[in-house]
């Protein structure tokens, strides 16, 4: 009998997650400052991006709650979501209502005083997703991104830069997604 070969690795099992990652240093606000994606929405509506916070609370010192605010339609929505550890630090897991609808999130590189950068794979599609603590960040860290994004196949014509205006600080509570 022939042996399988092993199924190929996919992309972001090779990327590394960030050593000795202590997760309350990324407790607090990021501002979603870029991603890259071959999402086929992203590019229709890119001329329509609109800025992004999240806030990241650590529970049990395992899981992380992620609480993003966006506008959506002139209003402020948010959405909530609850990573679970994974197999290895800095890995996590985001559960969908179906099994297919699991999300793979590495904390691919992170300085909790300024950026994380944030690796999401469903099936065999993959964003990277660059967050500062503020809206702007330095060249030195929007190029890393950018190199990281391309190592997993991402160029820059699949690179979205956000607003870093007119964000949105809180969502009455018909406006929330859990």
């Amino acid at each position: 009998r022939r042996r399988r070969p092993p199924p190929p690795q996919s992309a972001l099992e090779k990327v590394v997650a960030q050593e000795a990652l202590s997760l309350h240093q990324l407790s607090g606000k990021w501002f979603l400052v870029s991603m890259a994606s071959r999402c086929s929405y992203l590019a229709e509506h890119s001329h329509q991006l609109e800025p992004t916070t999240m806030t990241m609370t650590v529970l049990d010192g395992q899981s992380l709650a992620i609480s993003t605010f966006r506008k959506l339609d002139r209003m402020c929505w948010e959405i909530r979501q609850h990573y679970l550890p994974a197999q290895a630090p800095g890995r996590f897991l985001l559960k969908g209502h179906r099994k297919s609808s699991k999300v793979d999130v590495v904390v691919g590189e992170a300085d909790p005083s300024s950026f994380i950068i944030l690796y999401y794979q469903k099936g065999h599609s993959i964003s990277v997703k660059l967050y500062g603590r503020s809206s702007l960040v330095s060249d030195a860290v929007a190029d890393k991104f950018e190199q990281r994004a391309r190592a997993v196949g991402l160029s820059e014509d699949v690179t979205y830069y956000f607003p870093t205006y007119g964000f949105c600080d809180s969502a009455d509570e018909f406006h929330i997604l859990d």
